[in-house]
């Protein structure tokens, strides 16, 4: 399967492996956050709104009220935009990970769950993209940009002079806080060069798995 957060073309997927006839057709589908891993919603597919989610790469559901095909945000706007799909062990039930424009919950909440975790890093990239992309006058982040990559990148020495500092002679507060500020910048620094935690998590766990052929 591809990288859901890529926006590449999904796997193909075997719809005739999913068993629709042990629940009346319909198959409970967990949308999840592709970016911040946060559960999303819950709704119902049967085969048809599988089938239009893969076509239209928006996410459809079977919805039981309107006893129709209805794909999220149709009205609203507020899509969710298809990344990929698989199913359980028991192949009656569905993970379906996308990108959501806007609020995926009626009450105008990112999630239908709202204390669902999710990543605050993969947050925070998310809102460094918007600034790059909007570039809105008055932001942090948009003068960054704005300066290029060789002060984003002094920026960011800085920031890790200031961090081995207060590792060093000041209290929890002060290393949490430069971690932050250096953490912060570097996701910039990354996002200048067309790089993201994504590519990173990619690094570490190809360490990790030959570090682990290693050991075993």
């Amino acid at each position: 399967m591809t990288d859901p957060t890529s926006g590449a073309a999904p796997a193909p997927f075997d719809l005739d492996a999913l068993d629709f006839a042990k629940q009346g057709g319909l198959l409970p589908a967990i949308v999840q956050d592709a970016r911040t891993r946060r559960v999303l919603m819950l709704g119902y597919m049967d085969r048809a709104a599988v089938e239009a989610t893969l076509a239209s790469g928006k996410v459809t559901f079977f919805s039981r009220s309107k006893n129709r095909l209805w794909m999220k945000g149709e009205t609203s706007g507020d899509v969710l935009e298809f990344r990929s799909i698989e199913t359980d062990c028991d192949a009656d039930a569905l993970l379906v990970q996308a990108i959501p424009h806007g609020p995926t919950c009626h009450l105008k909440r990112a999630s239908c769950f709202p204390e669902a975790p999710g990543s605050v890093l993969a947050e925070l990239e998310a809102t460094i993209e918007q600034r790059e992309r909007e570039r809105p006058p008055g932001s942090y982040t948009t003068t960054l940009f704005e300066s290029g990559v060789r002060k984003i990148a002094q920026k960011v020495g800085e920031e890790g002079v200031e961090t081995a500092l207060a590792l060093v002679a000041q209290d929890d507060k002060a290393v949490l806080d430069e971690a932050a500020d250096l953490v912060f910048h570097t996701l910039v620094g990354l996002r200048a060069r067309g790089l993201g935690l994504a590519e990173v998590e990619r690094v570490l766990a190809k360490r990790h798995q030959a570090k682990a052929r290693v050991s075993g």
